[in-house]
């Protein structure tokens, strides 16, 4: 009886019931009637065992310091920054928006918060420069699903906690993948330019911006010291593909401190005052990936300490630095934050609990004899799981999906050969992109919200830049090395 918890479960969902309890009421039902009401006490206790890990913690960190983040008017200055170097091109709003997006998802790891945060800006300006409020919400709703594949990845570190693997071999495998589904999103922007006559836009640099002398100083000592460690990260890789050795430490970073420094003179020369303000401004809040990344990858701290140093960082600045911040705006912050990390922690715990039903149910091995008599090829396999996930993506989300799906599916494409991690991008891609896919995607009703615009219309607008993403799909399901190259390099897998 207990293989019907599935079909239950759909049915339950599709009556209106929340995800939460439909995780505990579909199983909860099957283990009563089939008369294994002890069960019923380990499948509730489970939601807490679920919830109750060290790894998880980063949930809610991460999400606060989306929020410090936001609130502390990051937002707004990474938006000028995208404007300084996009603005020019047609359709420069559009390509303000994806870039933002990506630039956003190295702060938070949250499709929900970028759509909501950037949307707020960006629709009305788009709205204001001659796009129609549809395509705007559209190319938002869209380019907001790189957030959780660029590093930090909410999905990513629940997919790490349920199957075991490295966070940080994750995080490095999202880069590549993320930046594709940007740039395959503008070149689709630069497609429909001519169709629909989408606005011409001159480069955007506001001339009214100001800086503190005190972020004047850091933003120059920071951005210097990313060039130099560019740079630096650069040669060791050129010197390791030749098989030379590299330079002596000291040596290396005087002469990179000072080949920085004439590229940072050439630059200046090229541009205005303003621009030159605009991309200080953005300096410092650009350093929260680097912070996170560079000190998991040299082994600092752990992903979950990457988080804490997140908070503290975006803390950090906002009070201190950039002194956008009073200790006034701290309670609604952290209630914004509690309430979100609560719900994705609930989803997580009830879907862990959900799995010990699966479990018992034997359907992962009933499932696994049934995919593996479909087909002998593996890239028709591969093929056929990547239709399973969209239409999963299209009503559940990505997180418990993920809890419910991964534990099933992982280990049977394991065993044909598939990279454990090349599978966790491509599950953790295919659902993301299932967020912002009709029906039920959930930041759609975000962008509905925020544009006032009806989620048919933008599901129809949205049709586009979901087939971008769809063959971004797909390249990464057949092309192994553009998720595994950059881990690999870290040496993080084999």
């Amino acid at each position: 009886m207990l293989i019907w918890f599935l079909p239950l479960f759909l049915v339950i969902l599709m009556i209106g019931m929340p995800v939460f309890f439909a995780l505990l009421a579909a199983p909860g039902l099957l283990l009563y009637l089939d008369g294994q009401e002890r069960m019923l006490a380990t499948l509730y206790r489970n939601v807490f065992t679920g919830i109750d890990s060290f790894p998880l913690m980063a949930l809610p960190f991460f999400m606060l310091a989306g929020e410090l983040m936001n609130r502390g008017g990051i937002t707004l200055r990474l938006v000028e920054f995208s404007q300084a170097i996009m603005g020019h091109l047609r359709g420069g709003l559009a390509h303000v928006n994806i870039l933002s997006s990506i630039l956003f998802a190295g702060l938070s790891g949250s499709a929900v918060a970028d759509t909501s945060a950037l949307g707020s800006t960006l629709i009305p300006a788009m709205e204001k420069n001659g796009y129609t409020r549809k395509f705007a919400a559209a190319i938002t709703a869209a380019s907001s699903v790189i957030g959780p594949i660029i590093p930090p990845s909410g999905i990513m570190i629940i997919y790490a906690y349920v199957m075991g693997e490295s966070v940080a071999a994750l995080f490095l495998a999202g880069i590549v993948p993320g930046v594709m589904v940007g740039v395959g999103l503008m070149l689709m922007v630069r497609l429909l330019a001519d169709r629909y006559d989408l606005p011409k836009a001159e480069r955007i640099v506001k001339k009214d911006q100001t800086i503190s002398a005190t972020e004047n100083l850091i933003a120059r000592v920071l951005a210097r010291l990313n060039m130099i460690g560019v740079l630096w990260g650069l040669h060791v890789l050129v010197a390791s593909l030749l098989g030379t050795a590299s330079l002596p430490p000291l040596a290396g970073l005087i002469g990179f401190a000072v080949v920085s420094e004439l590229i940072f003179t050439a630059a200046r020369k090229r541009m205005s005052e303003p621009a030159r303000i605009v991309y200080k401004r953005a300096v410092v809040p650009l350093q929260t990936p680097v912070i996170i990344l560079g000190g998991i990858l040299i082994g600092v701290f752990t992903p979950t300490e990457a988080s804490v140093i997140a908070v503290a960082y975006a803390i950090l600045i906002s009070f201190f630095i950039l002194r956008s911040m009073k200790l006034a705006d701290l309670p609604a912050i952290l209630m914004r934050s509690a309430l979100g990390s609560s719900t994705v922690l609930l989803l997580v715990g009830a879907a862990v609990a959900f799995k010990t039903v699966v479990a018992l149910s034997h359907a992962p091995e009933e499932l696994a004899e049934f995919i593996l008599s479909l087909s002998e090829n593996p890239y028709m396999l591969l093929f056929l799981i990547n239709i399973l996930l969209f239409i999963v993506g299209m009503f559940l989300d990505a997180g418990p999906a993920i809890i419910i799906l991964g534990p099933i599916l992982g280990p049977i494409f394991v065993e044909i050969g598939v990279h454990p991690v090349h599978f966790a991008i491509i599950m953790s891609v295919n659902l993301t992109v299932g967020l912002a896919t009709p029906p039920m995607g959930l930041v759609l009703f975000v962008a509905s919200s925020v544009s006032g615009e009806r989620v048919e219309t933008i599901s129809k607008a949205i049709l586009p830049f979901l087939a971008v993403e769809v063959v971004v799909i797909f390249l990464i399901t057949y092309f192994p090395a553009i998720s595994l190259t950059v881990p690999r390099l870290a040496g993080f897998i084999q």
